[in-house]
Formats: C-alpha cells, structure tokens, sequence
C-alpha cells in the first residue's frame, strides 16, 4: 500500500525517536534541530559514517499533519519530517490513514481528550504509554475504538524491546518454577512506572492479582503478585522504580529460582529503538488489517496496577486489581 499518512499530536522527545524510524528524511540536516539531535543520538551510531542508521528503519509512513501544545514544538517535528501544523489537534485527524499520539515524559492524563476526535472518525490510533493517566479514562479510549469499530492501540517500547524477550527465554535455567522477580528503573514518574509494569509482562507475564506499595514517592516500590499461578513467579515481582541514576536510561532485570539466579544487562537507549520498530511494524498492520495487534487487556492491566498501587500506598494495604477493574 501506499505510504501510511499520519497525524502526529504531540511533539515531545518520542515524536522525533519514532519519526526517524518512521518518515523520510535527512539525517544530516535534521541535526540543525537541537531536541532532533538528542533524538537521534541513539539511531546513528557509526561514528564513521554519521548517515548510516545502525538501528531498524521501518519506513512506509509520511508526516501528514502535527500539533503541540507548544507550536514551537509542533514546528520543529514539520521541519524535520515534513507535513503542515495543525491549529488544533482535531485537525490531525483529516484526511490520515494513523493518529499517532506520542508521549515521552507525561503522565497520559490528557490521552482520552486527545484521542477522541480521531477514534469518532474512525481513524485508527496508536497511544503510546501510558494509554491513560486513570482506568476509567484507559476503559473510555478503548471503548471509543470499539463503538466506533476502530483499532485502538497502546505499548511501551519496553514491552517489545527483542533484550525482554531474550531474557524471558532464559527463565528455564532457574528450574521448574520462577521464584521471585526483580525489575530496577522507570523514575518516579507515570511515564516510567508504565515502562516497568511493561516490562515485567514481557518477562514475567500478564495475569497480576494483587499490589502492595511503597516509598518516598508515588509507586517508588511496587510488588506484583500473580496469587499464586504455577506459570508465574511463586513470590511475585518486584518494581524497584526510584533506584537511583541509571546509565541511559537502563532497566536491569533478575530472576531467581531454585536452580539458581540470572540477571540482564543494560535494557536502555541503545536498546529501545530495536523495541519500537517492532513496535511500528505493529501499528502499519493494524493500520492495513483494520485490527489492533496488542492485547486490549493487558493494556488495561497496565493501567489497573498503577491504579491499584496508588491506592494501595495511599491505605498501606494490598489492593487486588479486580478492586479497581470492577470499581
């Protein structure tokens, strides 16, 4: 098919990560744009070749349209990927073949509002993490996509990352059963809570009962308990997201089990674009087939333990999901 033609709302860090694996242009000249550089610093590697991209491009998308709360933003991705600027972010959503709604550091609370104009118009939308800042408002997007009879989808780039899943292969050499999980990263922020609950259903699986948190902050510490599934780790999985400064970003995973214990390398800057080109290659087959190819409860599974762990730390009690899903 022709070239996929998207409608960009937002302009943050992740509109110019997944644009240079999405759209074309020049490597060299995007450069001039100061936050495109930072962007790009992870996708071209060969020092002796500064245009030679050593992560996937995946391609077969054009930049339609863009907006930004802050122009200037919305201004620089157009600058580098081409398109026109949207006055406000409905019009990002006539005459495309994708809504692509990115999002670096924010917290998802403006997600429904944002994503509604396209869903009712029966464009299909990517969200990327987190789907939403509250269950109710992740329940309300995905329902849209349902009335409406639109492909809806939401995936953190630690979800897909290929270091996840070469990991969770690993888990045989504890022997029969995992016995504890442990996950270090993802900050004191939504943006990254959603990256290690990703993270951990990569590896570890979907299917949480029930969370218990802790800490300084909101879902410093999270434990994730699968109520004692024979698949799952027999003492649940542990969220350590306010452990300190972390080289680039990196996540670090262990496992442990009666056979003994294994541990990740670095899971971060270097990493993540191998994630969110599948993560595209994804979106353009949801884009052609008309279906949504991630799984709408686990999605909602990610925001449920957000949510349930905030209230778990606000009561100081375990808070099982079915409390906060069925609410």
């Amino acid at each position: 098919m022709a070239n996929i033609r998207v409608g960009m709302i937002g302009g943050d860090l992740h509109a110019l990560y997944y644009g240079a694996q999405m759209f074309e242009y020049d490597p060299i000249a995007i450069r001039a744009h100061g936050r495109a550089h930072g962007a790009l610093f992870y996708h071209y590697t060969h020092y002796n070749d500064p245009a030679v991209m050593t992560v996937p491009y995946v391609g077969g998308f054009e930049l339609a349209k863009a907006w930004d709360t802050t122009p200037e933003d919305a201004e620089a991705v157009v600058a580098c990927f081409g398109g026109e600027v949207c006055a406000e972010p409905e019009g990002c959503s006539d005459d495309v073949d994708l809504v692509f709604i990115p999002e670096c550091n924010g917290d998802g609370s403006t997600h429904l509002e944002l994503a509604t104009p396209g869903l009712e118009k029966g464009v299909p939308t990517f969200v990327d993490k987190p789907l939403a800042y509250t269950l109710a408002d992740a329940k309300a997007i995905l329902q849209l996509g349902k009335e409406h009879d639109v492909a809806v989808m939401s995936l953190s780039m630690l979800r897909m990352v290929p270091d996840g899943a070469r990991f969770r292969d690993r888990l045989q050499e504890l022997g029969p059963r995992v016995g504890y999980g442990s996950i270090k990263g993802g900050g004191t922020a939504m943006a990254g809570h959603i990256h290690a609950i990703s993270l951990a259903q990569a590896i570890f699986g979907d299917g949480v009962a029930a969370v218990e948190a802790m800490g300084p902050d909101e879902l410093s510490y999270v434990h994730l308990d699968y109520g004692g599934r024979e698949d799952r780790p027999e003492a649940g999985v542990m969220l350590n997201c306010d452990s300190g400064p972390t080289y680039h970003c990196s996540f670090y995973v262990s496992a442990f089990g009666e056979a003994g214990a294994i541990h990740s390398g670095q899971i971060g800057d270097f990493e993540f674009p191998f994630g969110s080109a599948l993560i595209l290659d994804r979106i353009k087959t949801m884009v052609e087939t008309g279906e949504p190819q991630a799984d709408h409860d686990q999605m909602i599974e990610c925001i449920a333990i957000t949510e349930a762990g905030r209230l778990a730390q606000q009561e100081g009690r375990r808070v099982s999901l079915d409390e906060v899903v069925e609410a």
